[in-house]
């Protein structure tokens, strides 16, 4: 285990707001910073970052927790692993814990392979600048394409020899096992530095080419890239690192880690197509620039950008061919709410090779001159292409209202009718018709994917209830993404226990005087509820209350700090929605008037409890009546009178007792 110690000197280390804004762009509102939701797809930002609670909360999906849990839901990590990432950060020292022997399989894989790049990535630096061959060849070859040396370091750029595959026999003679260096496609363990031949024979994969490594945006080596620098034929120009645990080429963006304070600052990312546009303009002085590696766009990417800025510029070669084939990836960004411009550098030109003609000045202005907006763009792309051939023409406006049509924003989509319909020389009312029947058909479509799922869904819990129930463990180190979703209303029994447990979470430490004795506002709560035989309406409830009795006799007792940095992710969630601003709706405006706050909600709780009696009674009364049942009808009606004077006594003092809130 980590000394409790250890843990607290994180915890005490890791500010919230650093920890989310090394992921999430976030700007100031009041004592408050807000940002986009990193854990479901939103528009308007409702990700809120308390900074002096040392909490975060999504008021629109619900995810909510303190900077470990951040860095576990993120990162899809346990909660060591989420500490020595911390740990690391600031530079505090933490010991391992034992780990189930489940855990601790999926952690050696995952930190084996991270290792692994590490030392690749340091090795593809050696080779490149410590050696001849690699100043010869590759050191040459970054010099002649302009890049300084400052630069070179900065992208921790390499080089891999061309024979003897000595990056194997390296990692072989360290100790590295062959499972981690190499890759296996169906188990996805390795990172595949290096591959086996058919004969049995391992390779470096990489031989031969400069190294481009590829970072997460955490600034872990995940993957390279390798460019050959001579032609050889049924060669690939470049060779990637395959798909492992640890690495999606879907799910990264090359020079991310690089550009996103500056992306995060000028609140713009400009989009290339290769690592070489990347690195040439940041050495030109534009920073906040990310390239797709020549592949097509995937939502995990879009969304990776979404964190820092809604405003993305596409540049394109002059004289690109594949402008055609990127313009249903421009269309996703549109779907994602970005505002998106496109600019066509002159023919001849792409980003690399125009910022090592042109400093960051002359390369911005001619952006902001040439920029124009992508619909428009497409529709003047397509529309030289279509010229007077009506079938081409139609689908041309077909092409333009599906992209207008995916625009999240009535307006936005509105003022883009406008201007096609001019430009296209079309009625604006045929072309808002248009986008409504796609719109319509759409969202269809949706209904019945959603209808489907949900029928398969069901299909499996009908199966789950014929096996016999598994005991679920209550702290679970590697948490899934929650489903967040908002939560269904509370009954009037979960209403008044949740205000009562927000309570013992935020002030159960709390002195209170009770007939001349000193109790805790905790005590206080949880042993009247039990003496009146209130049971939890939720395990996480049971669980508040076991750890209080447990703890609240420990020295330094706090119970909001005790709670928000509990190891159980389900108590921690819940008791960061309990201290989270915007859900604190029984803290009284006065805390020094908490006494007759916990006097108020223990009455109301009783007389809810009351009501469902007295409701559960009436019910009993009603079937003995129906029944003929005179006895029993004659009984029930004893305890009617009684449960209706408790009600009217406790009404009359909650009537003396209403305090604002």
């Amino acid at each position: 285990m980590i000394p409790r110690d250890t843990i607290e000197k994180i915890y005490a280390a890791a500010k919230i707001e650093e920890v989310v804004s090394d992921y999430v762009t976030l700007r100031k509102r009041g004592a408050n910073l807000i940002g986009l939701c990193p854990f479901h797809n939103e528009k308007t930002g409702s990700f809120t970052v308390s900074p002096s609670k040392g909490i975060y909360k999504c008021f629109g999906c619900g995810a909510s927790g303190h900077a470990v849990g951040f860095i576990m839901e993120i990162e899809q990590c346990s909660y060591v692993d989420a500490l020595k990432q911390l740990g690391k950060k600031y530079h505090i020292e933490i010991e391992e814990r034992e780990m189930t022997a489940e855990e601790q399989q999926r952690q050696d894989n995952r930190e084996s392979m991270f290792i692994v790049n590490e030392f690749a990535n340091k090795w593809f630096q050696d080779q490149l600048w410590e050696t001849n061959e690699g100043q010869a060849i590759g050191l040459t070859y970054f010099r002649e394409r302009g890049l300084r040396d400052d630069i070179i370091r900065k992208f921790q750029l390499g080089y891999s020899p061309e024979k003897g595959n000595p990056l194997a026999k390296v990692l072989q003679s360290k100790g590295f096992k062959e499972e981690f260096i190499t890759n296996n496609v169906d188990t996805k363990i390795g990172v595949g530095v290096v591959g086996r031949s058919e004969d049995g024979r391992l390779y470096d994969r990489f031989r031969d080419r400069v190294i481009f490594p590829i970072f997460t945006v955490s600034g872990k080596p995940v993957a390279f890239a390798g460019r050959i620098l001579k032609k050889k034929d049924n060669v690939g120009k470049y060779v990637n690192s395959p798909d492992s645990l640890i690495y999606s080429k879907t799910n990264e963006l090359y020079g991310l880690f690089h550009a996103k304070q500056a992306i995060a600052r000028t609140d713009m990312c400009y989009l290339v197509e290769g690592q070489m546009d990347v690195i040439s303009m940041h050495q030109s002085g534009i920073e906040n620039v990310v390239a797709s590696g020549g592949t097509a766009l995937t939502k995990p990417q879009i969304r990776l950008i979404q964190r820092f800025t809604s405003n993305i510029t596409v540049l394109y070669d002059g004289d690109a061919a594949g402008i055609h084939a990127a313009l249903r990836g421009i269309d996703m960004f549109l779907e994602e709410g970005f505002n998106v411009k496109v600019v066509l550098l002159p023919d001849g030109e792409d980003p690399d090779s125009y910022a090592q003609t042109h400093d960051s000045t002359e390369f911005i202005r001619y952006i902001e001159e040439n920029q124009t907006d992508f619909i428009r763009f497409k529709s003047a792309l397509l529309s030289k292409d279509a010229g007077d051939d009506p079938q081409k023409r139609a689908a041309l406006i077909k092409d333009i209202t599906s992209s207008i049509a995916i625009i999240p924003d009535l307006i936005t989509r509105q003022v883009y009718i406008k201007d096609s319909a001019e430009r296209l020389h079309m009625s604006e009312k045929v072309l808002t018709v248009e986008v409504m029947n796609l719109r319509r058909k759409k969202a269809e479509e949706r209904a019945k994917a959603k209808e489907k799922a949900e029928e398969g869904q069901a299909a499996v819990l009908e199966s789950r209830d014929t096996q016999v129930p598994q005991e679920t463990p209550r702290n679970t180190e590697m948490p899934k993404l929650r489903n967040h979703e908002k939560e269904a209303p509370k009954t009037p029994l979960e209403q008044n226990y949740y205000n009562l447990m927000q309570l013992v979470v935020r002030y159960g430490e709390r002195p209170m005087e009770v007939d001349g004795t000193i109790y805790s506002i905790g005590e206080i709560i949880i042993y009247t509820l039990e003496g009146d035989e209130i049971k939890p309406p939720q395990p996480v409830y049971q669980a508040i209350i076991d750890e209080f009795k447990r703890h609240c006799k420990d020295a330094n007792f706090k119970a909001e700090q005790f709670y928000k940095f509990h190891p159980d992710p389900a108590v921690s969630a819940l008791a960061v929605d309990m201290i989270a601003e915007k859900y604190q709706a029984v803290a009284p405006k006065d805390e020094t008037r908490l006494g007759e706050l916990v006097t108020q909600l223990l009455y109301e709780i009783k007389l809810t409890v009351i009501n469902m009696q007295i409701a559960e009674l009436e019910a009993d009364i009603k079937d003995a009546q129906a029944k003929n049942d005179v006895d029993r009808q004659m009984l029930l009606l004893q305890h009617h009178p009684q449960l209706l004077a408790q009600r009217n006594e406790i009404c009359k003092i909650l009537g003396n007792r209403i305090i604002n809130i």
